[in-house]
């Protein structure tokens, strides 16, 4: 078992040397598999290629107002015509209703409140009774002082009386003249205690006056301060009542400093100035009054000037402290040059719009705005009256872009339209629907979905 089969181990060749081991028998080696689908990537990568192209040449084409291979397509949108007229310009600024006289009645006297004379929130008249204070006390006074002036009208009189006898016997020189000069001082004596009487007697009058309180001006009463039965003194900070003068009122407002040339050059020229006032939210007139007069000095926290205007408010509209919009009409431009606020736009040129051509294509044209009056903008230069320009869908447009006229739009006069022959344009339907040839376009049409 332990040894060698023979039957295992080749025979040794006769040309082998000895001690080398034969070589291990020679197989055929099979040659490398072949490298198959190398060409399917490159062939995806092509056709992504061919399709990103596709797509990149097709929106280029759309965004540049190009025709592609499939057929070009008009954008809707709403035009307006370019319009002539007046224009205002109009300053605006906040402002405070501010009544011009708030008054707190005070008691001019001392003494109990006995009654009030008005309701809280009353329109009173100057002069009407509001309060009355105890008059007891000041009619015993004036009876007093009336009393005092009796009894030294009487001294008066017993004085001239002795002087008169005394010049008489001056006269007869049986008097000494030092008693006469004496009688003279005593009858200026007797005259100044006279006239400091009626002082007192008419001061006891004024305090019998105040003790009838009525209101100083024509207004409206506020919340009662002190009731019926106080004892009211003149040293009481707080009044018996607020009266409000309401008719006429001002609005105090607010305007840059940068207004002050042109608003003093008005004034100076003595135009009159109209103020509109308009709730804090601006949709809403309120009053309607004039420019009273300009503050002598320019807040430097602020940069603002203040302004005073007065309202009649014959409908009580306006109230006291109330937040309100104040618009002045500075001056008006005659026959300016205008188009819709929507049409004008904003970039790299700078200000400008969408000009409709005749053959329904749109250009952009450079301009140079002024004011805006509302919905209107000036065009200082770049436009002509009576041009076409796009008010709606202005987002999708470019220099040179097919465009189509939405209905209920206005076309240029001279544009391809669907107007039937010899219609002239803003009188023949157009698509189907009646457009109206209107001066000024405040709300465009909207385009077509």
């Amino acid at each position: 078992m332990d040894q060698t089969r023979s039957d295992l181990v080749p025979p040794a060749r006769a040309d082998m040397p000895l001690g080398v081991p034969p070589a291990a028998p020679s197989r055929a080696v099979a040659p490398p598999p072949a490298r198959r689908g190398r060409w399917l990537p490159w062939l995806l990568s092509l056709v992504v290629l061919l399709i990103a192209a596709w797509l990149v040449w097709h929106f280029f084409l759309s965004g540049r107002g190009g025709t592609p291979h499939t057929g070009a397509t008009s954008q809707p949108v709403g035009v307006a015509r370019v319009t002539q007229g007046d224009m205002h310009v109009v300053l605006t600024g906040l402002g405070t209703v501010t009544p011009l006289a708030t008054i707190t009645v005070q008691t001019q006297i001392s003494g109990q409140l006995m009654s009030v004379g008005f309701k809280e929130g009353q329109i009173v008249k100057q002069g009407d009774f509001l309060a009355q204070i105890d008059p007891r006390p000041y009619q015993v006074a004036l009876a007093q002082a009336q009393g005092t002036l009796a009894h030294d009208t009487g001294l008066l009189a017993q004085a001239k009386s002795d002087l008169a006898r005394y010049a008489s016997l001056n006269r007869q020189d049986s008097i000494a003249k030092q008693q006469v000069a004496d009688q003279q001082f005593l009858v200026q004596q007797d005259e100044g205690t006279v006239m400091l009487d009626r002082a007192s007697v008419d001061s006891a009058r004024l305090n019998l006056t105040y003790c009838h309180i009525v209101s100083p001006v024509t207004g409206r009463v506020g919340l009662r301060l002190v009731d019926p039965g106080n004892y009211v003194q003149t040293s009481s900070a707080t009044g018996l009542v607020v009266v409000t003068q309401l008719q006429p009122i001002s609005v105090i407002f607010v305007l840059p400093e940068d207004d002050i040339p042109d608003l003093a050059q008005q004034m100076q020229a003595g135009a009159t100035l109209g103020v509109t006032a308009w709730d804090r939210t601006d949709a809403k007139q309120l009053a309607q009054g004039t420019l009273t007069t300009l503050d002598n000095t320019v807040d430097t926290t602020t940069g603002t000037v203040k302004l005073r205007a007065s309202f009649d408010n014959a409908d009580l509209s306006l109230f006291p402290n109330q937040f309100v919009n104040a618009r002045l009409m500075l001056k008006t431009i005659k026959q300016a040059t205008q188009v819709p606020v929507a049409a004008v736009q904003h970039g790299a040129p700078g200000s400008f719009v969408y000009l409709l051509k005749p053959d329904n294509t749109v250009a952009v044209q450079v301009i140079t705005t002024g004011i805006t009056d509302g919905d209107e903008m000036q065009v200082l230069t770049g436009l002509r009256p009576d041009d076409t320009v796009v008010v709606d869908g202005t987002d999708r447009l470019k220099d040179g872009a097919k465009v189509k006229v939405a209905s209920g739009g206005n076309a240029p006069a001279d544009a391809s339209n669907n107007n039937g022959p010899g219609a002239p344009p803003g009188e023949q339907p157009q698509n189907g629907t009646p457009v109206p040839g209107a001066k000024k376009h405040k709300k465009p049409a909207a385009p077509a979905q």
